[in-house]
């Protein structure tokens, strides 16, 4: 038996320093790797005396366990966020997991993932640190087999180094990634506080942070412009085969309906700084016109005086309204964001039911916003909407109900949505697939529908999304880019973005411009500002230029 236990803990410890921090890369050949960190540690062991080499063990064991948890965290935000975790920026998004498993599967569940997570995270600490002290122990006893074990594998380990030799093909033989992965974090923790220094230089460098407001967005007076949001719409959505098919035909319609309603449009892409989550760093750097890709930059951003697009609007003599349908709680940095008003959650007052994690549907956002803001204007209004039906987990939908009958939301009660139990979804990739494109469709649907609905001369709608939906459905393919599509009935508006070369309608073309999103404020602040072209000027020959005449798309 007591060998038994020596052979486990043995390979406890050679699974943890040879486990992977991506799923993607875990294959049986994972585990024919030398670690280095072994043969360092054995030959301490059988220099150190006994007991100083015991305090090694436990002070590597529980190192090793805590080095686990960081490949597990990575692991995890690649899965989710195609990116690993930051010790320094992400542990807020901590609490921002548990809410979402609050809100998607219910409160005991959220609870009994947190209390599963931290006895997990303190067994594994342990385990590990006694699995060390085992296998401690084992080298200790067998000092003569070990020495000679050891002195037959680090030759083999510099051999493999130094000519590069593979267990398979991505596959080094010589490991030392446990180590590399402790230094790269602490390489990222030294960044991360330099990279606050650099982006207060950043925040103050603001070529418009002199100009009045009444010399800014001079090209907008009198229209109610809106900024749409629209979860987890990416460039996959577009272009990979998997789900296009899908959603392409709704933009082509949604093209067809627009242009009816006498709607014209250009289209390009953005890259997002953020991927598969955290949305409020898409918004917050589409708006403050800065690259905003961790927690740490946002919390720096929304202490600043930085300013952002919706505060330009509301200098300029708009009413700047922001709709936030997941916010729950209080929010205090919305007051950065320059907001004459906010509806969150609980000032939407929906009284329907909720689809997964989106309290309430994206029609009843748009509704809500058009009854209670622009139906009873007395002035230009500028709303920045997050729409979140399609955001993970994709399921259950509303079904569309007629817009005058769309009310408190209560309405929606009554309305079948689809896969309602969500079967077998979270362990097939097909079928996340297939939820995420129905999302979509479902937001692109309710939009167009808007506003062919609502709409008028002085509607200017921007319809952005916010980032790619989680690696489980695009396999980390396509980037970070999103579409962006700028529509109005006024082909005054469009003359002046027309020299950014986007495609006509409502779906970019695949080699149309790509722009940083931290370009969007200034960029669109130039084009319809005290640098913009002036109202009747023609504006520049661009391809994909729309027909100025009418303002619709060229067929």
């Amino acid at each position: 038996m007591t060998r038994v236990v020596d052979v486990l803990a043995l390979l406890v410890v050679l699974a943890a320093l040879l486990a992977p921090a991506r799923l993607d890369r875990t294959a049986p050949e994972t585990f024919a790797r030398i670690p280095v960190e072994v043969l360092l540690g054995g030959a301490l062991l059988l220099l150190l005396p006994t007991r100083p080499g015991r305090a090694l063990a436990a002070v590597g064991g529980a190192g090793l366990g805590l080095l686990t948890l960081g490949k597990a965290l990575d692991t995890g935000f690649h899965l989710v966020l195609g990116r690993p975790f930051d010790p320094v920026t992400d542990r807020v998004l901590v609490g921002d997991g548990l809410e979402f498993l609050s809100v998607s599967a219910g409160g005991v569940a959220a609870a009994g993932a947190a209390v599963g997570a931290l006895v997990l995270a303190v067994a594994g600490i342990a385990t590990l640190t006694l699995s060390a002290l085992r296998t401690a122990d084992l080298v200790v006893r067998h000092r003569a087999t070990a020495s000679i074990v050891i002195g037959a594998l680090v030759p083999i380990w510099v051999t493999g180094a130094v000519l590069d030799v593979r267990a398979a093909p991505d596959v080094p033989l010589a490991d030392r990634s446990t180590t590399s992965l402790a230094y790269d974090h602490v390489v990222q923790v030294r960044a991360s506080m330099r990279d606050e220094r650099a982006f207060a230089a950043e925040v103050d460098t603001d070529p418009f942070a002199g100009v009045p407001g009444n010399r800014m967005l001079t090209g907008l007076r009198g229209k109610n412009v809106l900024i749409v949001f629209v979860e987890s719409y990416g460039r996959s959505a577009l272009e990979d085969p998997r789900m296009a098919p899908q959603i392409t035909p709704v933009l082509d319609a949604g093209t067809a309906t627009l242009e009816e309603a006498g709607f014209g449009g250009l289209s390009g892409w953005m890259t997002s700084p953020t991927y598969g989550g955290s949305s409020w760093l898409a918004h917050s750097t589409l708006l403050s016109g800065l690259w905003v890709d961790n927690q740490g930059r946002y919390r720096q951003l929304v202490t600043t005086e930085r300013l952002t697009l919706t505060r330009t609007f509301r200098n300029a003599g708009w009413r700047t309204v922001g709709v936030e349908p997941a916010i729950r709680r209080p929010w205090p940095e919305g007051s950065f964001f320059g907001y004459s008003t906010i509806y969150d959650c609980q000032a939407l007052q929906y009284r329907g039911p909720g689809f997964g994690y989106s309290p309430m549907p994206d029609q009843y956002v748009l509704s809500t916003f058009q009854h209670r803001e622009l139906a009873h204007a007395t002035g230009p209004v500028m709303g920045e909407i997050v729409l979140t039906s399609s955001h993970l987990p994709w399921t259950p939908l509303p079904d569309e109900v007629p817009w005058q009958s769309v009310g408190d939301g209560s309405v929606f009660g009554s309305v079948p949505a689809p896969d309602r139990s969500r079967p077998q979804m979270w362990t097939s990739p097909t079928l996340m697939r297939t939820a995420y494109a129905r999302s979509i469709r479902y937001s692109l649907n309710a939009l167009v529908s808007y506003l062919r609905t609502y709409g008028d001369d002085d509607t200017v709608l921007v319809l952005v999304g916010d980032h790619q939906p989680s690696p489980v459905v695009t396999d980390n393919r396509y980037g970070r880019d999103v579409p962006i599509t700028v529509l109005a009935r006024d082909p005054t508006v469009l003359q002046r973005v027309a020299g950014w070369g986007w495609t006509p309608g409502l779906r970019p073309a695949p080699k149309a411009p790509v722009w940083p999103m931290s370009a969007f404020r200034d960029r669109f602040l130039t084009a319809f500002g005290p640098q913009g072209l002036p109202t009747g000027e023609p504006a520049p020959a661009a391809s994909g230029a729309i027909h100025a005449a009418s303002g619709r798309w060229p067929r």
